[in-house]
């Protein structure tokens, strides 16, 4: 009994693994109504390399007319001088984006955070259809949980495929989730994106580490 039970666990671990990784390596851009960027590290006010990237790719979706609203999520630890979602909407105005197209959510602490609060504004600007931007490990992740949140959303990541230790920790994440309900794993999400920032912040000086990456 105990063994068929050890099979099945680590045969839906093993399946959840492939479809982590085959979810890093797709892009699901498709026309829509807002493009949502998922936070991720900010030092004093300026995105983290991760961040720019994501931005940077949200901007060229914005540019090819997939949608045109971009909302920018993510909110800050108590030391920090902005949001996660305030430096990302100056990282965007200062490469042309108007406010009038800029959205943002400022109070997430992690994607659920984030994609919940999101789904408020979404419907109150009566945007139903998004695409999410985030990197490519962590695409199976968001989209399991806008679909839990009532989100109708495709994924475009800003890079796709991850480490393998990237694609890992996901892999729990999402098993975990699945099982649970995402809006159960709080904690665990946390946990699990300040481990993937603290990675990011090892490449960056000393003097500029900031933000709480709500990746």
């Amino acid at each position: 009994m105990l063994l068929g039970l050890a099979a099945v666990l680590v045969a839906y671990v093993a399946v959840t693994f492939v479809q982590v990784w085959m979810a890093s390596r797709s892009d699901g851009a498709q026309s829509a109504d807002a493009i949502v960027v998922l936070g991720a590290a900010q030092y004093d006010c300026r995105p983290s390399p991760v961040l720019a990237q994501r931005l940077d790719h949200a901007h060229e979706l914005w540019q090819d007319d997939v949608a045109g609203t971009i909302v920018v999520t993510g909110g800050k630890q108590a030391s920090d001088r902005c949001t996660e979602a305030e430096s990302s909407a100056n990282y965007l105005r200062a490469e042309g984006v108007p406010d009038e197209d800029l959205l943002l959510e400022v109070q997430g602490r992690n994607s659920w955070e984030s994609l919940a609060a999101t789904g408020h504004i979404l419907r109150e600007h009566d945007l139903t259809r998004v695409v999410l931007v985030t990197d490519g490990y962590h695409a199976l992740r968001v989209q399991a949980i806008a679909e839990q949140i009532g989100l109708d959303a495709s994924v475009s990541p800003s890079h796709r495929g991850g480490s393998l230790p990237d694609l890992i920790k996901e892999t729990g994440a999402v098993a975990l989730g699945r099982l649970v309900g995402f809006d159960r794993m709080v904690d665990i999400d946390d946990e699990v994106e300040e481990q993937l920032d603290e990675t990011i912040s090892t490449d960056q000086p000393s003097d500029v580490r900031s933000g709480d990456g709500s990746g």
